[in-house]
C-alpha cells in the first residue's frame, strides 16, 4: 500500500513463527494485552526465554522476549504494553524485568494517558528497548517520560494525543539520545527524568516506582499539597456559634491557596459555604437528630459519611 516491500505470512508468532531467522534493526509492535490463552505450557523451554520463561496465565513477557529475540545486534524496539507490565512481579514476571534491565536494554518507557483506545479505556505505557549500547550512548540510564497529561478529548470516550503532543515526546527522546541535530536534554519535573541502573535497582526494578521521578512536582505545587484541610467541621459536629469559627478558617485557607491545586476545588467549597449561611442552620442528622460527636482518631459512621456527601 505504501510502496514498501515486505514479507509477510500467515502463521502465530509464538507456535509457528514464520520469520525464524529475522534479525530486524527496527520493531514496532502493539500485542494484545495480559492474554491468558497462548499456550504457554507448550513452550517452557522455547530458546526464546533468553530472560527468564513468561508464565502461563500472561504473555506480556513472552511477547517482549519475542521482540528481543528477533533484534538486530544495534536494533531498535518499540512497543505498547499494559502498565501492569512495569510493576507486575506474579509468576516470575518480576525476575524476567529485572534481568531484561539489568542486560541495559530498556531505552525508554513513557507512562500514556489513558482512553487511547477504542477498545479499552485503560492507561498502557510505550517501552523502547535498544541493543548494543556504546559509550557516549547512555549506558546504564533509562529515560522515563510521563505523558499521563497530554493530549485532549477528541469525544465523550476517547482521547488523542495532538502533534505537538506527540513532538514534544519524541523530541525528549531524541534529546536524551543525543543524536545529529537533537538540542541538549535536561530533566523536566513532572514530565521526564534520566534515572541510572542504581536508582531503578533502589526501587527493586519496579518501573512504576522509578517512573515517579518523572512525575515530581514543582516546589509551587509541593508548597500548596502540603497545607492541611481545617477538621470539617472541628471535634465532629458544628452548631450555629461554633461554625463561624471553622467556616473562617476554611476562608483563611481558601485566601492561602491562591492558585495552584487549590483552585480547582474551591469554588465547590465556596459553593458548600454560601448553601449552610443561606440555610442558616448546623449540621443535622436525618430526622433532626444531632449526630455524635466526633473522636479524634476514629472516622465517622457510614450514616455520617453519607450524609456529608449529601
Amino acid at each position: 500500500i505504501r510502496g514498501i516491500e515486505g514479507q509477510i505470512a500467515h502463521g502465530d508468532s509464538f507456535h509457528n513463527d514464520r520469520h525464524p531467522d529475522l534479525r530486524a534493526d527496527y520493531i514496532l509492535a502493539n500485542p494484545p494485552f495480559n492474554v491468558s490463552d497462548w499456550g504457554g505450557e507448550r513452550l517452557r523451554d522455547d530458546r526464546r526465554w533468553e530472560y527468564g520463561v513468561p508464565p502461563v496465565g500472561n504473555a506480556n513477557f513472552a511477547w517482549v522476549q519475542h521482540f528481543l529475540y528477533h533484534l538486530a545486534p544495534r536494533g531498535t524496539a518499540g512497543f505498547v504494553l499494559a502498565n501492569g507490565s512495569m510493576s507486575s512481579n506474579q509468576s516470575g514476571e518480576g525476575e524476567i524485568r529485572k534481568n531484561i534491565i539489568e542486560a541495559g536494554l530498556v531505552d525508554c518507557v513513557i507512562a500514556m494517558p489513558g482512553q487511547l483506545f477504542r477498545s479499552t479505556q485503560i492507561p498502557a505505557c510505550l517501552w523502547f528497548l535498544r541493543r548494543g549500547r556504546r559509550d557516549g550512548e547512555r549506558m546504564g540510564e533509562t529515560l522515563f517520560i510521563d505523558a499521563r497529561k497530554l493530549g485532549y478529548m477528541a469525544d465523550r470516550t476517547r482521547r488523542d494525543l495532538s502533534p505537538e503532543d506527540i513532538a514534544r515526546i519524541g523530541d525528549t527522546y531524541h534529546a536524551w539520545q543525543g543524536g545529529d541535530g537533537a538540542e541538549d536534554y535536561a530533566d523536566v519535573p513532572g514530565f521526564c527524568k534520566s534515572a541510572t541502573l542504581e536508582e531503578v535497582r533502589k526501587h527493586g526494578h519496579v518501573l512504576t516506582q522509578a517512573a515517579t521521578w518523572a512525575r515530581s512536582r514543582s516546589p509551587t505545587t509541593a508548597n500548596h499539597s502540603r497545607r492541611r484541610w481545617p477538621a470539617w467541621p472541628p471535634n465532629g459536629v458544628s452548631n450555629r456559634p461554633r461554625r463561624g469559627g471553622w467556616m473562617r478558617q476554611l476562608r483563611r485557607t481558601w485566601a492561602g491557596w491562591g492558585s495552584g491545586r487549590g483552585s480547582l476545588v474551591m469554588p465547590k467549597v465556596r459553593e458548600a459555604m454560601q448553601l449552610i449561611e443561606r440555610e442558616g442552620g448546623g449540621w443535622s442528622e436525618p430526622g433532626g437528630k444531632s449526630p455524635p460527636v466526633r473522636t479524634p482518631g476514629k472516622s465517622w459512621s457510614s450514616d455520617h459519611s453519607r450524609q456529608a456527601r449529601r
